[in-house]
């Protein structure tokens, strides 16, 4: 079952073994995977626009990103726990998850309103983008989710998530991590890293979800895993901001 994991800590090895001895019921497909991350995808831009409306309008949106950012963890624990309920919370979840990024996208647009305007575009763009070409890759096996390269990403990813949670307990007690939000080079390098393996994530996640669907995962595991590509989607997303923000600090 090696070819099962991912560093997605959503779609891991065990989310989809645990569940192969469901013998009934409809299966898994890859076609059924991207109509539901195409609905949760809209549901999010839906999300996004009416955060962004309201800052437009002047109304303070960090409650609101604050507020969707814990409603959306909690439904993703609830998800990762509860698998079978995806296909009622994976909707839910993209909704919030679209408040939030239209809440912090609309804080950062006007932080750059004068310094880099289009900063949101640009990110967006960039990130789709390099959905895409992570796709195209995939698709041509020019990179292949071989075990080594599985390995590395997970560990990567893991030290990752691991040195974020240690600058955000120093942060509580009023310490800065040095490097993470200056324009420094250095700080720049490490985003880059940082938006490399996100993107890299994206390879491990079409190769968990294709290989789901040949081994016959429940129906169910189609919202499972679109809500596991959209926790990669949306990290690409706003480590691509935290990227392009680095860069307009320089000028």
């Amino acid at each position: 079952m090696a070819i099962f994991k991912s560093g997605n800590p959503v779609l891991t090895e065990k989310s989809f073994s645990d569940q192969l001895i469901e013998l009934q019921g409809e299966r898994m497909t890859v076609h059924g995977t991207v109509n539901k991350f195409g609905l949760m995808f809209i549901m999010l831009l839906g999300g996004a626009s009416l955060t962004w409306s309201l800052f437009s309008q002047g109304v303070n949106v960090m409650p609101w990103a604050i507020g969707a950012a814990i409603g959306g963890f909690v439904l993703a624990l609830i998800m990762l726990f509860k698998k079978q309920w995806s296909p009622y919370l994976a909707l839910g979840y993209a909704l919030l998850e679209g408040l939030f990024l239209g809440a912090i996208s609309a804080v950062f647009n006007a932080a750059f309103a004068e310094s880099y305007p289009g900063i949101i575009m640009q990110a967006v763009l960039l990130t789709l983008g390099t959905a895409g070409g992570m796709f195209l890759l995939y698709q041509f096996r020019i990179i292949q989710a071989t075990p080594v390269f599985k390995r590395v990403i997970i560990m990567a990813t893991a030290g990752i998530f691991l040195f974020y949670l240690i600058a955000w307990v120093l942060r509580m007690f009023g310490v800065q991590m040095p490097y993470l939000h200056d324009g420094s080079m250095l700080s720049i390098g490490i985003s880059l890293f940082i938006v490399a393996i996100a993107a890299l994530n994206l390879i491990l996640d079409f190769d968990r979800i294709e290989q789901g669907a040949a081994a016959g995962a429940p129906k169910y595991f189609e919202w499972f895993s679109a809500f596991g590509l959209m926790v990669t989607m949306v990290w690409l997303y706003l480590e691509m901001l935290r990227l392009l923000s680095k860069l307009a600090s320089r000028d």
